[in-house]
């Protein structure tokens, strides 16, 4: 019997003062920067989470306690490799990953491109298997208000057949 599994993430952080996002790894020019402790990738944090749930291994918090001062702005390309590591060990595979990026600003469509390939290279996939969209919340709630940025993922894993 194949072991195919899904997890789901989910991330979001408010907007700072600064000139620019990082999202999936990509540098977007933008009126204002996101706040955390590492880079603050809303894009690679919900992507984290969704590969660390599939391996029912926990939560990012968990493996990278916000409390510790050695994460702080730290790229998150290196929680995407640990996630990475992490199924290698398990003796998984990601199958496809389907991202939904829920913001009013800035403009996703443009760097969708170079968002695919972004999350590609860092988890050694096919951009035909990782999906990235975005939508709004129609000016309601925080996000509405352009008052920060939310990321879902939701990522299908299976077993390599070693045989």
């Amino acid at each position: 019997m194949q072991d195919i599994r899904v997890g789901s993430g989910f991330d979001v952080h408010k907007f700072k003062q600064g000139d620019h996002l990082i999202i999936f790894g990509v540098k977007l020019p933008f009126k204002k920067s996101l706040e955390g402790l590492s880079d603050a990738d809303v894009g690679f944090h919900s992507i984290v989470d969704a590969v660390l749930g599939a391996l029912s291994k926990g939560d990012i918090g968990e493996h990278f306690p916000p409390s510790e001062q050695k994460w702080k702005n730290k790229p998150s390309i290196y929680f995407m490799t640990y996630a990475k590591n992490l199924l290698i060990d398990e003796g998984f595979k990601i199958n496809n990953i389907d991202i939904t990026l829920i913001c009013e600003k800035p403009k996703i469509g443009p760097h969708k491109t170079k968002m695919i390939k972004s999350i590609a290279k860092a988890l050694n996939l096919k951009i035909n298997n990782i999906n990235v969209k975005a939508t709004t919340t129609e000016k309601l709630g925080f996000l509405g208000r352009e008052e920060g940025i939310a990321c879902q993922a939701s990522v299908t894993i299976s077993k390599i057949d070693d045989s």
